[in-house]
């Protein structure tokens, strides 16, 4: 698995749907640069189980995301045709109706593999042909890239486990804190308490606080 933290996030321009509903041919992070940070997550296939409840849960906090600065952007190995039909589809028949951030649609893989989120891999066999081994779905990954287009934090979960959107949120409240004040966040800092200095004066002052 790639660690993609420091890095340039992985460019690509694909079909996505957006809005709920419009299709656009060439949608691209790099719309973004300068201007937002974004939230990128990958989910394994739309019409499934665990997918609807992260999807809908990122947008009932999609104002919150908006009011820090954050887009927040899902992606599949489907099809736009088939995010489109799942947007439209409602939420007692397994839809997810009413989500309105971009799902951009990987179906040729080439995105899930550029975050390496890809749950298996293309090998040449015996006989010299090109073949997929594994499923080929994206594991949940979730990349939180800033307005320059640098990756800052990324996580992965397995297909069963689904993601907890507050944490997201927690840590680009984290990242914001740190580009302002220039102060670096303890184990379970939450929006509003105290930062310290990453040095040895900053340290022992954080923990005699907690003590």
């Amino acid at each position: 698995m790639s660690v993609l933290v420091g890095k340039r996030a992985p460019e690509f321009k694909a079909k996505a749907v957006v809005n709920g509903g419009e299709i656009v041919e060439n949608f691209s992070l790099t719309d973004y640069l300068g201007k937002k940070n974004v939230v990128f997550f990958f989910y394994p296939a739309d019409f499934t189980f665990v997918c609807p409840t992260e999807l809908l849960a990122f947008q009932e906090k999609i104002r919150e995301f908006e009011s820090i600065d954050t887009v927040v952007i899902g992606a599949s190995v489907d099809s736009e045709f088939s995010h489109w039909k799942w947007l439209q589809t409602p939420l007692k028949e397994g839809g997810i109706n009413g989500v309105t951030y971009p799902l951009v649609a990987d179906p040729s893989l080439m995105i899930t593999k550029a975050y390496d989120v890809l749950a298996g891999e293309f090998l040449v066999d015996e006989a010299g042909e090109l073949v997929f081994e594994g499923n080929p779905q994206a594991y949940r990954g979730l990349f939180l890239i800033d307005k320059s287009g640098i990756v800052r934090h990324q996580v992965v979960n397995d297909m069963p486990l689904g993601r907890s959107v507050d944490e997201a949120l927690r840590i680009i409240d984290a990242w914001q804190f740190f580009e302002e004040n220039g102060e670096v966040c303890p184990a379970n800092w939450h929006k509003g308490e105290k930062g310290l200095t990453a040095t040895q004066e900053g340290i022992a002052s954080y923990l005699g606080r907690k003590a």
